[in-house]
């Protein structure tokens, strides 16, 4: 075989798997949207009725205490894991620390990227055994912040790195100390960050098995940091394996509304970034 059949042999596979990909992703979120959006059709109220039992057993009940648990744990986990991956990343550049200790760090920060959620629960569930206390929201923020913390810090750590040294060059040049050009540095590459955090959030919010062992699987709305507590996600799992229908579709309705966030997040990650890119060196100004 020539280089030239190699060469189309090559593209051939490579649109192949795209397409593969491409149609595998259309028909998890045609089929969620569809039979998610059926049940909304017949009972739109269904995202802010009062949950029900937890096992559902009569088939009623909403999961408005599942989104709240949703924004109180992921919400407040991407705020306290955004400015640790910030400061870690800016640490990491050249100003502050040597090559080498960047890169054993960076070495760390992808196995903990690469660590299953359900250790990161684990681990919190240890912790949570050791001190005599209950699962509860505090905990699901502390584990879904650390769950977050290595996808933001390597997000922003590339950001920094692609930033042009001409900025660094320039600020250096004009008298600049190493906070200011860290600053500046950030501000050219801040598409890259907010893409970061906007991803940490999604697989934050679309994270089940670290809630599960560390704020539990509440059916009632958090009335303070140490209430138990549940998530979209979480609720999805138990709904999904019940044996009434009417409960599993509740399921797909409210794996319907996870979806509609994830894809509107990575929506707003795209314009934010193109916000900020105008800021950037070499962005279109308006």
């Amino acid at each position: 075989m020539n280089r030239y059949a190699k060469q189309r042999l090559f593209g051939w596979l490579a649109r192949g798997a795209t397409a593969i990909v491409v149609a595998v992703m259309i028909t998890v979120v045609a089929v969620t949207l569809y039979r998610g959006g059926r049940v909304f059709l017949t009972d739109p109220t269904i995202v802010i009725t009062p949950p029900g039992s937890r096992y559902m057993l009569e088939a009623e009940g909403g999961f408005l205490h599942a989104v709240v648990g949703s924004v109180f744990i992921v919400g407040p986990a991407t705020v306290v894991s955004a400015i640790l991956a910030v400061s870690t990343a800016i640490y990491l550049q050249s100003d502050y620390s040597s090559e080498r200790f960047a890169d054993a760090v960076n070495m760390f920060l992808n196995v903990l990227w690469g660590t299953p959620p359900i250790v990161y629960g684990v681990f919190v569930l240890t912790i949570i055994i050791a001190v005599g206390a209950r699962t509860s929201l505090f905990f699901g923020i502390v584990a879904i912040a650390i769950f977050q913390y290595p996808i933001m810090t390597r997000y922003t750590d590339e950001a920094l790195r692609s930033a042009p040294d001409t900025v660094k060059e320039a600020t250096y040049g004009l008298g600049g100390t190493r906070f200011e050009t860290a600053t500046m540095t950030a501000r050219a590459a801040m598409p890259g960050v907010v893409a970061g955090i906007v991803m940490g959030f999604a697989r934050g919010i679309g994270d089940a098995a670290t809630v599960l062992f560390t704020a539990g699987r509440s059916t009632t709305m958090p009335s303070g940091p140490f209430d138990g507590a549940t998530t979209l996600p979480v609720m999805i799992f138990d709904q999904a394996m019940s044996f009434n229908a009417e409960v599993r579709a509740h399921a797909y309705a409210a794996a319907f509304v996870l979806i509609v966030v994830v894809l509107a997040l990575i929506l707003a990650s795209k314009l934010l970034a193109g916000r900020y890119a105008r800021f950037a060196p070499g962005g279109t100004h308006s």
